[in-house]
């Protein structure tokens, strides 16, 4: 395999390497394998369509025209009219990087042979991904059954030569851009719309692209968490690994294990008297309880999501082993609607508790600090209104982390009478990670603001790896300047590729 090659067989992808394959700018080539499957499935179709079988989406009308009988002249025009009518999508469009992965899922999930397309159609669909076009998406519209069925459309679209498309970052016709790339538009034949739309490829690249930025928000969280706890004064106890082995969460343990490396040698704590303060508030004290707790969601849910992106997931499924066709309901995308709640709700927690320490650092009465961490109070109103911030992106976190997967809609005459809703949870959740990136920017901001009152005392060894990475971009405010440029600025200092590794290179794994 060449360095920027990626061998795809439909069972190979993780949250890691499908962000790697996407970020780095991987190619995909398909695994000899793989494609004997697709042959020997497609062999089956062509057999099928010969007889004039009467197969569900091959040669009949789709959702409640199930019954309605399609002549083989007329088989491929009805892929066609299939994409184009089902492309029915509105509001904002879905991030580049997420189209990307809903791209690279489907590819994954027809390499495994038991969708009845032509592996012509399969390798024009990794051409055109390694192309490194970008099919125009809207985000609303799927109701998360029966797949993501509208925005999985679009994306077919672009590949026949429809619709818009980003090329280099600019927007262009599809027709356009597959010329620009050498391509030529695809020309659907039998089960290859339905095989292209019905999936659930659209939640779960959402759920692929966030819960990847949550495994990070959980090590950030721990660091910033640490950095408030030595800004304020407070005490190391409650992370102790007796109290931990009480009651073994794996989450719990090591957050807190995190802490202690974080924490270790810290001249700050060294120099106060312990016995002052017999313990601290929930927001400090119980991090390992709440931050593990988070933790153990993401790593849970990380799992089931995984089992997702290396599954078929359309409609009717074809088994060359048995000559089988067979109609089912992997399309259903309950068990990505129940994670992306689930996700939702942790990430709302863990911004949170980061919110509540925010609010205590700020509050001079509780830190021990200047108030709103500024000495020149009054004239200037210091860190004030960014704890207000912090304040509004967690209550409205409150909002997105309302299930949507407790709702159901009826669809299609009410043939389909149960969906998922999982495209909408799985939105709520990439929503809720945006946010809580501000919310853990704003903690840092406000705890190294802290630690520089206690100069020149330093913190834990990894507390202090951060603050000094922190201080080469971000410095102390003294004076009023505009907060946001300084939450902007604060929250690209950590979500820069080198600042978890610069940390974890003293505290270890965290």
């Amino acid at each position: 395999m060449a360095k920027n090659e990626y061998i795809i067989d439909g069972s190979n992808l993780t949250v890691e390497n499908s962000i790697s394959i996407i970020r780095q700018g991987l190619k995909l080539k398909l695994h000899p394998a793989s494609a004997k499957k697709v042959n020997a499935s497609r062999k089956l179709v062509e057999e099928w369509i010969a007889k004039d079988e009467v197969i569900y989406g091959i040669t009949t009308g789709f959702g409640e025209f199930k019954n309605v009988k399609i002549s083989v002249k007329d088989i491929n025009i009805l892929q066609h009219n299939l994409v184009k009518s089902h492309s029915a999508g509105v509001g904002n469009l879905i991030p580049d990087d997420v189209v990307r992965l809903m791209i690279l899922f489907r590819i994954n999930s027809l390499a495994k042979g038991f969708s009845g397309v032509r592996l012509e159609l399969l390798e024009s669909l990794i051409k055109f991904f390694n192309s490194g076009l970008i099919p125009l998406i809207p985000s609303q519209g799927s109701v998360g059954s029966s797949g993501d069925l509208s925005p999985l459309s679009q994306l077919a679209l672009a590949l026949i030569g429809e619709g818009k498309c980003k090329l280099n970052g600019r927007v262009i016709s599809s027709s356009a851009a597959l010329k620009k790339c050498g391509l030529k538009p695809v020309q659907l034949s039998a089960k290859e719309g339905l095989a292209l739309i019905n999936g659930t490829q659209m939640m779960t690249a959402y759920v692929c692209k966030s819960i990847y930025d949550a495994i990070n928000l959980c090590k950030l969280a721990d660091i910033s968490g640490a950095m408030s706890l030595d800004a304020m004064r407070g005490i190391e106890n409650a992370f102790d690994k007796k109290i931990h082995e009480m009651r073994p969460h794996a989450g719990q343990t090591k957050c807190a294990s995190n802490l202690r490396a974080l924490l270790k040698n810290s001249e700050i704590m060294k120099s106060h008297d312990h016995k002052v303060k017999i313990q601290d508030a929930y927001s400090l004290r119980c991090m390992p309880q709440v931050h593990g707790a988070v933790r153990d969601t993401v790593n849970y849910c990380k799992g089931i999501l995984e089992t997702e992106i290396n599954s078929v997931t359309d409609n009717p499924l074809i088994f060359p082993e048995t000559g089988e066709y067979i109609s089912g309901g992997n399309f259903h995308g309950e068990p990505v609607a129940f994670i992306a709640d689930f996700l939702a709700i942790a990430i709302s927690e863990l911004g949170s508790i980061c919110e509540r320490r925010t609010a205590r650092i700020v509050d001079g009465s509780l830190s021990g600090l200047p108030r709103f961490l500024t000495d020149k109070g009054g004239l200037h109103s210091g860190l004030m209104i960014a704890q207000y911030t912090s304040a509004a992106l967690v209550s409205e976190n409150k909002v997105l982390s309302h299930p949507a997967s407790v709702d159901s809609i009826p669809t299609s005459a009410n043939q389909e009478d149960h969906n998922s809703m999982g495209s909408i949870g799985a939105r709520k959740f990439f929503n809720v990670t945006e946010n809580v990136k501000n919310v853990i920017a704003i903690e840092f901001l406000c705890a190294a603001q802290g630690l520089d009152f206690h100069l020149p005392m330093k913190s834990g060894a990894g507390v202090n790896a951060a603050y000094q990475l922190i201080r080469k971009k971000s410095k102390h405010i003294s004076n009023d300047g505009i907060l946001n440029l300084e939450i902007e600025n604060m929250k690209s200092i950590i979500l820069d590729n080198n600042f978890l590794p610069a940390v974890e290179k003293v505290t270890g794994k965290l």
